[in-house]
């Protein structure tokens, strides 16, 4: 069983093998070779271990993936996965015996600064590993935690609050996407284009590659720990892409636990005790140098799923509560990774199709195109059947009729004028979810493709870097109205000149402009104080849930994210809005931003040790939340982007070769390689780097 490894000028891996399950191998070994120290940070993510070299700051992920029970799961999924698929259990062990390998080849120097720095070895990994990194990087995707949001704040302003803080919450991860038909573009074959919008991390949490063997000839952007493409892929005949669905999958149950001389009980929606599973574990925390500390977690599991907060004892704080999480992983012992080798030899859209009934999770809409002129845009993924108020809040677990009773059948749709846009709108996948991103990147998108009869593969990118903010819209409305109401106020000359200068302002949020640093002082400004007044901060205080579930529960960034609906409603709760605005206003003209928009936006990746040194002087950013380039600041709070472009990409049905793409880093997560970051300045310009599949063109690495 041979391999080879061949590099593109962008250090890209190209890797070829005899069989698929040789080219797994190399894959896991290639990704060893370039991410050691991603491998391992994601290792004991899915572990929760983390906290043994990441320090306390670890801790609170460690108790909710222990309490969570994601390795059980995922040793669950893959021992349900050798008996229902062998070929693809063996497919994913030979991945995991390439990281192994790649992870024993430690150079001189280590396999990353990172090693050194704290001390770690590589782990072994297991052949539920890859499973288990799939589960951490997705069991907060579908924001569950949203459901403890709506509970707080109905409870602290009623009901009605619900729908007004309804929007893209901050730890909910979206995209944009389209598909262009052949009818609509120059080469009268399809184009799929867009951009993945997560958390930007270093090393990032895309993967460039390409993966070539008698069966298949596939590029695309896989998950570092996981084999094969499921997100994005490109097969020459056939291309795919995602987006989340927004969907809501994901359950949380209110449980009424008591403890027994045999262990712990809870009541369930028959009226009786039943036993529940519990035991401890230990999870190790990292202190001073030489100094470690152990902390035990007790993990409870119910008939609904895992007790993830709270327990016999309640919450921290006292309060009675005890939350299980209810998940389809968890109740089927199925991750979806069936799909994954049927993808890699798709091709047609039909064969995508067929794989994609495999799905579990993250339910995602689909766009799909082939050669042969085939489309396709649907859901994929597994979503309960069950009431209502599932969906909402937490459910009493002791009442009858919040059962599952089956799965929603994936929703499919058409296409309009030749195009279809996702982009997290309430759209295709309504039916499964209850809060959508706002449509503004939509409806850009759309308006943008519109615009021109016939596209071609290097017309897209420029949609890309779009930067019109519609949710500008509101507050500019306000801002207006202040001088021009039937009560017209007095301002200052300063303040007077900064009204007429944003209500002229273009509404592009581009690096260099001031006009976009002044709306986001602006902004920030009344987000500060509709969040402070007496009316709204009674629901600053967050319930004593774990600490990792608090950005959810957070008031200034719901406040900032809720903005326009904030400002647009009949009333808010008596909160003089106009007073709101002028006095904002005000106090942005006394002092105002003295750079541009960059000056403050700037990117903010997440490293699992902050303090290397490396990009201390991160880049500034064109774009915003509501923009289709999807920097996503956190208004209120702090300009800084921690989320945005995980990657773009262009595939062209008529030509792979023509097809782009770019990371925001690189290929490599070594600091100090060249390639590390050598793709940085086409990310932050909005270009893109070229997909190269012929062989000939590319540097052999290594013979395996």
């Amino acid at each position: 069983m041979s391999a080879e490894t061949y590099r593109d000028a962008w250090g890209i891996p190209h890797l070829r093998a005899d069989t698929a399950a040789g080219l797994a191998r190399a894959q896991g070994r290639v990704t060893a070779r370039d991410r050691a120290w991603q491998l391992e940070v994601e290792r004991h993510r899915a572990q929760g271990t983390s906290a043994s070299f990441l320090g306390p700051g670890a801790l609170s992920w460690d108790r909710l993936a222990r309490r969570a029970r994601l390795a059980d799961t995922a040793r669950r999924c893959f021992t349900a996965l050798e008996a229902k698929d062998p070929e693809t259990a063996a497919w994913v062990r030979a991945y995991v015996d390439g990281v192994n390998e790649g992870l024993a080849e430690t150079p001189e120097d280590g396999p990353a600064p990172e090693f050194a720095r704290t001390g770690l070895v590589p782990g072994r990994w297991e052949p539920w590993t890859p499973l288990g990194v799939w589960l951490a990087t997705h069991l907060l995707f579908a924001g569950f935690p949203a459901k403890l949001w709506r509970e707080h704040i109905t409870a602290h302003l009623g009901p009605e609050a619900v729908a007004l803080f309804a929007a893209d919450g901050p730890g909910t991860a979206g995209s944009n996407g389209w598909l262009v038909g052949g009818e609509r573009t120059t080469t009268g074959h399809a184009l799929i284009a867009g951009d993945p919008h997560r958390y930007i991390e270093d090393p990032g949490v895309y993967q460039q590659i390409h993966l070539s063997c008698p069966e298949f000839d596939v590029v695309g952007l896989a998950v570092p720990g996981v084999p094969g493409v499921a997100h994005f892929g490109h097969t020459g005949t056939v291309a795919w892409a995602i987006t989340n669905a927004m969907a809501d999958y994901q359950d949380l149950y209110r449980e009424r636990l008591r403890r027994t001389g045999a262990g712990v009980e809870a009541l369930g929606p028959d009226g009786t005790w039943h036993r529940a599973a519990r035991h401890t574990e230990t999870v190790e925390v990292a202190g001073e140098p030489g100094e470690r500390e152990s902390v035990e977690v007790e993990v409870v599991e119910t008939d609904r799923g895992p007790v993830i907060a709270g327990g016999p004892e309640g919450l921290d704080d006292g309060t009675p509560a005890a939350l299980s999480l209810r998940h389809p992983p968890r109740v089927t012992a199925d991750l979806g990774f069936g799909a994954l080798l049927p993808l890699l030899r798709a091709r047609t859209v039909a064969d995508v199709d067929r794989a994609l009934d495999a799905w579990t999770e993250p339910v995602n809409v689909v766009q799909a195109a082939d050669t042969e002129g085939g489309l396709l845009h649907r859901v994929a993924g597994r979503v309960p059947v069950r009431p209502e108020a599932n969906r909402l809040r937490p459910v009493p677990a002791w009442e009858p009729g919040h059962e599952w009773t089956g799965w929603h059948t994936p929703p499919r749709a058409g296409f309009t004028d030749g195009v279809a846009v996702m982009a997290n709108q309430r759209g295709l996948s309504a039916p499964l979810g209850v809060e959508f991103a706002p449509p503004h990147r939509a409806d850009r998108i759309a308006a943008l493709l519109a615009g021109r009869e016939r596209w071609s593969a290097a017309d897209l990118p420029a949609i890309h870097t779009d930067t019109h903010l519609a949710s500008a819209g509101p507050l500019l409305d306000h801002l207006a109205a202040l001088t021009t109401s039937p009560a017209p106020v007095a301002l200052t000359p300063e303040a007077a000149a900064l009204r007429a200068r944003l209500l002229a302002w273009d509404r592009r949020m581009d690096a260099d402009s001031t006009d976009a640093a002044a709306y986001a002082a602006l902004r920030t400004a009344v987000v500060r104080r509709l969040a402070a007044h007496p009316a709204l901060a009674r629901a600053s205080a967050p319930p004593a849930y774990p600490e990792v579930l608090l950005p959810w529960l957070a008031l200034v960034p719901r406040v900032g994210h809720a903005l326009e609906h904030l400002l647009r409603a009949e009333d808010l709760y008596g909160i003089d809005r106009a007073g709101t605005v002028r006095a904002a206003l005000e106090e942005v003209a006394a002092a105002p931003p003295a750079g541009t928009w960059g000056d403050t936006h700037r990117l903010a990746p997440w490293r699992a040790l902050p303090d290397t040194g490396a990009g201390t002087d991160e880049p500034g950013l064109s774009g915003d939340q509501d923009c289709v380039l999807c920097t996503s600041a956190v208004p209120g709070l702090t300009d800084r982007a921690a989320r945005g472009p995980a990657a773009r990409y262009v595939w062209d049905l008529a030509d792979r070769a023509n097809s782009r793409w770019v990371v925001p880093h690189g290929a490599s997560g070594v600091p100090g390689s060249p390639h590390h970051r050598d793709q940085q300045p086409l990310w932050l310009d909005g270009g893109l780097a070229p997909v190269i599949t012929d062989f000939t063109r590319l540097t052999k690495e290594s013979d395996d």
